[in-house]
Protein backbone atom coordinates (compact mmCIF):
# COMPACT_ATOMS: atom_id res chain seq x y z
CA UNK A 1 0.00 0.00 0.00
CA UNK A 2 1.51 3.01 -1.25
CA UNK A 3 0.94 6.39 1.24
CA UNK A 4 0.79 9.80 -0.69
CA UNK A 5 2.42 12.57 1.09
CA UNK A 6 0.75 15.85 1.79
CA UNK A 7 2.06 17.92 -0.39
CA UNK A 8 1.53 15.68 -3.33
CA UNK A 9 -0.65 17.02 -6.22
CA UNK A 10 -3.75 14.29 -6.22
CA UNK A 11 -4.15 12.25 -9.57
CA UNK A 12 -7.91 12.39 -9.60
CA UNK A 13 -10.70 14.61 -8.51
CA UNK A 14 -13.78 14.15 -6.99
CA UNK A 15 -17.01 15.13 -8.72
CA UNK A 16 -19.86 14.30 -6.62
CA UNK A 17 -20.66 17.32 -4.96
CA UNK A 18 -20.48 18.88 -8.71
CA UNK A 19 -23.17 16.06 -9.46
CA UNK A 20 -25.17 16.82 -6.80
CA UNK A 21 -24.79 20.32 -7.53
CA UNK A 22 -26.10 19.74 -10.99
CA UNK A 23 -28.91 18.03 -9.55
CA UNK A 24 -30.18 20.10 -7.46
CA UNK A 25 -29.85 22.97 -9.99
CA UNK A 26 -31.92 20.59 -12.51
CA UNK A 27 -34.72 19.77 -10.27
CA UNK A 28 -34.98 23.85 -9.09
CA UNK A 29 -35.07 24.49 -12.96
CA UNK A 30 -37.93 21.57 -13.72
CA UNK A 31 -40.09 23.02 -10.69
CA UNK A 32 -39.44 26.62 -11.37
CA UNK A 33 -40.36 26.33 -15.13
CA UNK A 34 -43.60 24.31 -14.55
CA UNK A 35 -44.46 27.02 -12.00
CA UNK A 36 -44.39 29.97 -14.57
CA UNK A 37 -46.69 27.91 -16.71
CA UNK A 38 -49.90 28.01 -14.75
CA UNK A 39 -52.06 30.48 -15.97
CA UNK A 40 -55.59 31.44 -14.81
CA UNK A 41 -58.69 28.24 -15.66
CA UNK A 42 -61.59 29.13 -17.36
CA UNK A 43 -64.18 27.33 -18.78
CA UNK A 44 -64.00 28.29 -22.48
CA UNK A 45 -67.18 28.58 -24.66
CA UNK A 46 -67.31 25.96 -27.30
CA UNK A 47 -67.63 26.74 -30.77
CA UNK A 48 -67.39 24.82 -34.45
CA UNK A 49 -64.47 27.56 -36.20
CA UNK A 50 -61.21 26.82 -36.52
CA UNK A 51 -58.78 27.67 -33.55
CA UNK A 52 -57.63 31.00 -33.18
CA UNK A 53 -53.94 31.42 -33.97
CA UNK A 54 -52.31 34.21 -31.66
CA UNK A 55 -49.15 36.44 -32.16
CA UNK A 56 -46.23 36.41 -30.35
CA UNK A 57 -46.82 39.72 -29.09
CA UNK A 58 -50.52 38.44 -28.10
CA UNK A 59 -51.85 39.94 -24.44
CA UNK A 60 -54.00 37.63 -22.70
CA UNK A 61 -56.99 39.00 -20.83
CA UNK A 62 -58.88 36.50 -18.72
CA UNK A 63 -62.26 36.99 -17.01
CA UNK A 64 -63.25 34.03 -14.39
CA UNK A 65 -66.44 32.93 -13.38
CA UNK A 66 -66.88 35.28 -10.38
CA UNK A 67 -65.89 37.99 -12.60
CA UNK A 68 -62.41 39.17 -11.78
CA UNK A 69 -59.95 40.14 -14.51
CA UNK A 70 -56.12 39.33 -15.37
CA UNK A 71 -53.43 39.85 -17.83
CA UNK A 72 -51.55 37.13 -18.30
CA UNK A 73 -52.71 35.44 -15.39
CA UNK A 74 -51.66 38.34 -13.49
CA UNK A 75 -55.03 39.71 -11.40
CA UNK A 76 -55.46 43.55 -12.26
CA UNK A 77 -58.32 45.94 -11.36
CA UNK A 78 -60.25 47.71 -14.64
CA UNK A 79 -58.12 50.57 -13.84
CA UNK A 80 -55.02 48.70 -13.72
CA UNK A 81 -56.22 46.93 -16.86
CA UNK A 82 -57.16 50.08 -18.74
CA UNK A 83 -53.53 52.08 -17.37
CA UNK A 84 -51.11 48.54 -18.40
CA UNK A 85 -53.21 48.61 -21.99
CA UNK A 86 -52.43 52.42 -22.57
CA UNK A 87 -48.93 51.51 -21.68
CA UNK A 88 -48.33 48.45 -23.98
CA UNK A 89 -50.15 50.22 -27.23
CA UNK A 90 -47.89 53.19 -26.83
CA UNK A 91 -44.58 50.42 -27.08
CA UNK A 92 -46.27 47.93 -29.44
CA UNK A 93 -48.85 49.48 -31.88
CA UNK A 94 -49.40 46.18 -33.67
CA UNK A 95 -50.62 44.66 -29.71
CA UNK A 96 -53.28 42.16 -30.02
CA UNK A 97 -54.95 40.94 -27.47
CA UNK A 98 -57.07 38.07 -26.72
CA UNK A 99 -60.29 37.50 -23.95
CA UNK A 100 -60.62 34.49 -22.71
CA UNK A 101 -64.12 34.92 -20.63
CA UNK A 102 -65.54 31.77 -18.68
CA UNK A 103 -68.91 30.68 -20.63
CA UNK A 104 -70.60 31.12 -17.20
CA UNK A 105 -69.41 34.87 -16.82
CA UNK A 106 -72.13 37.42 -17.47
CA UNK A 107 -71.52 39.27 -20.77
CA UNK A 108 -71.78 42.76 -19.54
CA UNK A 109 -68.08 41.71 -18.43
CA UNK A 110 -66.63 40.63 -21.20
CA UNK A 111 -68.07 43.96 -23.38
CA UNK A 112 -66.77 46.19 -20.40
CA UNK A 113 -63.39 44.79 -21.11
CA UNK A 114 -64.06 44.81 -25.02
CA UNK A 115 -64.84 48.65 -24.89
CA UNK A 116 -61.64 49.58 -22.54
CA UNK A 117 -59.78 47.92 -25.30
CA UNK A 118 -61.47 50.25 -27.86
CA UNK A 119 -60.78 53.40 -25.69
CA UNK A 120 -57.14 52.19 -25.82
CA UNK A 121 -57.41 52.05 -30.01
CA UNK A 122 -56.45 47.82 -29.51
CA UNK A 123 -58.20 46.52 -32.75
CA UNK A 124 -56.45 43.52 -32.89
CA UNK A 125 -58.85 41.21 -30.87
CA UNK A 126 -59.82 37.86 -30.46
CA UNK A 127 -62.23 35.81 -28.09
CA UNK A 128 -61.07 32.20 -27.45
CA UNK A 129 -62.90 29.54 -27.63
CA UNK A 130 -63.10 25.51 -27.54
CA UNK A 131 -63.77 23.38 -29.97
CA UNK A 132 -67.48 21.78 -29.69
CA UNK A 133 -67.98 18.35 -30.39
CA UNK A 134 -69.71 17.14 -33.61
Amino acid sequence: MQVQEENQPYDDINVTPMLDLAYVLLVIFIIMTTASVQGVRVDLPKTQAVANLAKPQTKAVTINQGGDVFLDAYPVTMDQLELRMAQLRASHPSLSVVIKGDARVQYAKVMEVMELLKRNDITELGLATTRAAR
